[in-house]
């Protein structure tokens, strides 16, 4: 048997970059996923990918800040596979200029992306786990042990030139995750954090124009790091390279098997050894 065999997980962003890779390893080894995406073909591609390997997956299109998404993002779990064991908060996107510079709309959009979004997936989740954790103890069967992993990044963690409300948001995911961790442990669920350092996504991809972008909800984000820039951070990093989406994948799986099981309330950092 695989290690996560009869579970199922819910991963926002997952039609790309990261979250897709964490849809895959996920299911590769035995979950059911419930992908997630804002547009409905990379959703769509990845579920494809992931039954074209022999696994199980749907999808649930729309942006995770839209109200009612939550309720029906959890739904789709229960409705499609009869239940819910792992929730990966990973949807999101950065939108930086300094403090001065910064609108009420790019605040707003940050922090509901990274910190609103999460806190109401995981409010339309407790009751769900609460439920067949009490069918559970009801009919003298062991509670499994369920997982939650927020993702966040060393921006979080030190802060970064530019970028107070994705430091903040991501701030604030730590504070959700130790509180969850204490209000959901005797539910048999643990809460943990992963917090990125540089990772190769079309979000950092290396552009020499400056003028890469991309659409979100009708607003034009400007993404992409010069590549001078980017041979810097890299070389700041003790491996010498940036992270790939599988690396990033990976650091996420290890809160999702049960060798996890008994880790809670903690913040991994995946950034090959870089330290704010």
């Amino acid at each position: 048997m695989s290690r996560l065999d009869n579970k199922v997980a819910i991963v926002t962003g997952s039609g790309r970059g990261i979250g897709r890779e964490i849809a895959l390893k996920l299911a590769v080894d035995g979950a059911a996923v419930v992908v997630n995406d804002l547009d409905e073909a990379p959703a769509k591609e990845t579920v494809a990918a992931i039954e074209a390997a022999g696994g199980k997956a749907v999808a649930c299109v729309g942006s995770v800040t839209e109200d009612g998404f939550a309720e029906r993002f959890v739904q789709t779990a229960v409705d499609s596979y009869g239940g819910l064991d792992i929730v990966v908060n990973n949807a999101g996107y950065t939108w930086d200029t300094v403090i001065q510079k910064m609108t009420d709309e790019q605040w707003d959009a940050i922090l509901d992306v990274h910190l609103k979004a999460p806190f109401r997936i995981l409010r339309a989740a407790q009751p769900v786990i609460s439920t067949a954790v009490k069918q559970a103890k009801a009919a003298g069967e062991p509670v499994p042990c369920r997982k939650v992993v927020n993702i966040s990044s060393i921006a979080g963690l030190g802060g970064n030139a530019g970028q107070a409300n994705y430091a903040a948001a991501k701030a604030g995911i730590t504070g959700l995750t130790k509180t969850l961790a204490k209000e959901w442990g005797r539910l048999n669920v643990t809460v943990n954090t992963v917090a990125f350092g540089l990772i190769r996504t079309r979000l950092t991809d290396a552009t020499t124009d400056g003028d890469a972008t991309i659409d979100v909800e009708g607003n034009e984000i400007k993404v992409g790091v010069n590549p001078d820039l980017m041979t810097t951070m890299e070389q700041m990093i003790p491996l010498g390279r940036a992270g790939t989406p599988e690396d990033a994948a990976g650091a996420v799986y290890l809160f999702c098997i049960p060798e996890s099981d008994y880790v809670s309330a903690q913040t991994l950092v995946c950034g090959g050894g870089f330290m704010i």
